[in-house]
């Protein structure tokens, strides 16, 4: 799978902001939702009988990687993180009566840097949710937790395992040392492989790494030379995103100049390279940034049918609810969406309050629901059934969609989907652009100015 067939005109065309569709609606969409929403989404969820994923925001870091864009609290005093610590166990006392008798059979701590919590509080923590919740078995569930390698040991990576958590991921982003400190991420290869290897020995069922493509001082040859060192670590999956310079947005970003980014000819020629480097290495692309080693889970998922997506992107998954807790945190539960306050003193307040610290939301109407599975579809399975839908939601696919297939007709035309009636597969070379066919059902941004939050495709 390549990109050699693409005119790099048609590339360029294609490379506008958009979603990456974690979520549909989009939290653009995102607006008052209370407590009575919350339970209420709770009570008439079509999941409520099935098992539940948590996911725990950290958002401590002891340093700042100039290039990030997640919810994080930077520095080195400690005090701030056992102060949160007490606010995560109310939390978990408020949410867990709303789900007794629910088993968790997914978890996942991301951050931030959830590995800024000592193994005392990781102990503590853990022990809270399980105390609360009744978790699957180790071989059932997918519990996984995201690290740095610069601050932690075996010792640490034991301590880990020993706690439950099976999965690991963490980011690399370039090996490049002039990347590196252009970034504010200094990480050895050592420090990698050193996190991988005691991983491996510790019992983790899978290893998951992230790269960052678009970073300044990066040039095709540096990247090859990265990819070719995490490739031969080998690890399970890789996940490999296109840097988006927000300065505006994101103030971090600031502290990166625009001139040392590379132009968008080398950044496309990066972007083939990810995608011809690991597939010749043996990586399945499993879609938009995503590979997996062809034993892995996401692998066996896509080739089987059965893969997801939700907020940490591609997912084995099956529709459940999603309960989110700390700062930011987003829940999908039943039909809804809803985000916890982004600010820690407000989260913080709600909290000794006694109430749930719910900041904003979404209830999912009808015709969300529908544009919701199509999405869904398309990202995840690279394929439309219309007819399906025709019966599951008791439509027209064809009159529903009119002004939708004629602009997908030109997205047949590049050669980036065929439509056969009803039916919408996306080619190969589709799938490298599967963000911009998804954006052509997205109603939310038949206003032009709502694309401009939003990364951009390639």
């Amino acid at each position: 799978m390549s990109l050699a067939d693409f005119d790099p005109a048609l590339i360029k065309r294609y490379d506008v902001p958009g979603p990456r569709y974690t979520s549909y609606p989009t939290a653009l969409q995102f607006g008052e939702f209370e407590v009575a929403d919350f339970d209420k989404a709770i009570a008439d969820s079509p999941y409520r009988d099935r098992d539940l994923s948590v996911y725990v925001h950290i958002p401590f870091c002891a340093t700042l990687c100039y290039y990030c864009a997640c919810n994080k609290i930077v520095g080195k005093k400690r005090e701030p993180a056992a102060e949160y610590m007490t606010l995560l166990e109310r939390e978990i006392e408020m949410l867990a009566p709303r789900f007794e008798g629910r088993q968790v059979s997914q978890l996942h701590w991301g951050g931030g840097t959830p590995t800024f919590l000592d193994d005392e509080q990781v102990t503590a923590l853990n022990g809270w949710l399980r105390q609360a919740f009744s978790f699957s078995d180790d071989e059932a569930g997918e519990f996984s937790i995201e690290i740095d390698p610069r601050t932690v040991n075996a010792d640490r990576i034991r301590h880990l395992r020993h706690e439950g958590f099976n999965r690991l991921s963490f980011g690399v982003q370039d090996f490049e040392s002039a990347v590196q400190k252009a970034v504010n991420r200094v990480q050895s290869l050592d420090e990698t492989r050193d996190v991988i290897d005691a991983a491996r020995q510790a019992g983790f069922g899978s290893i998951s790494v992230d790269l960052i493509y678009g970073l300044p001082h990066q040039t095709y040859e540096t990247f090859s030379n990265t990819l070719k060192l995490i490739s031969d670590l080998r690890p399970d999956r890789i996940s490999i995103y296109n840097y988006a310079h927000l300065p505006d947005r994101f103030s971090p970003q600031k502290r990166i100049l625009a001139t040392d980014l590379p132009n968008p000819d080398e950044k496309l020629r990066i972007l083939e390279l990810c995608i011809d480097f690991l597939t010749d290495a043996g990586y399945v692309y499993i879609g938009m940034d995503h590979f997996a080693l062809p034993e892995d889970e996401l692998a066996v998922a896509l080739k089987e049918g059965t893969l997801q997506r939700n907020f940490q992107g591609y997912s084995t998954y099956s529709d459940c609810d999603l309960l989110a807790m700390g700062v930011t945190g987003i829940s999908h539960i039943g039909n809804s969406y809803s985000q916890n306050e982004k600010d820690l003193a407000s989260y913080g307040a709600r909290i000794q309050q006694g109430e749930l610290p719910l900041l904003q939301g979404v209830v999912i109407d009808d015709d969300d629901l529908l544009r919701k599975a199509i999405i869904k579809s398309l990202m995840c399975h690279f394929n439309l059934d219309g007819a399906a839908l025709e019966k599951q939601f008791g439509i027209d696919f064809r009159k529903y969609f009119t002004e939708e297939l004629d602009r997908l007709a030109a997205f047949e035309a590049d050669g980036l989907l065929k439509i056969d009636g009803t039916n919408i597969d996306v080619t190969p070379q589709g799938r490298f652009l599967v963000r911009n066919i998804c954006m052509v059902f997205d109603r939310y941004l038949r206003k032009p100015e709502s694309k401009d939050r939003f990364s951009r495709a390639i």
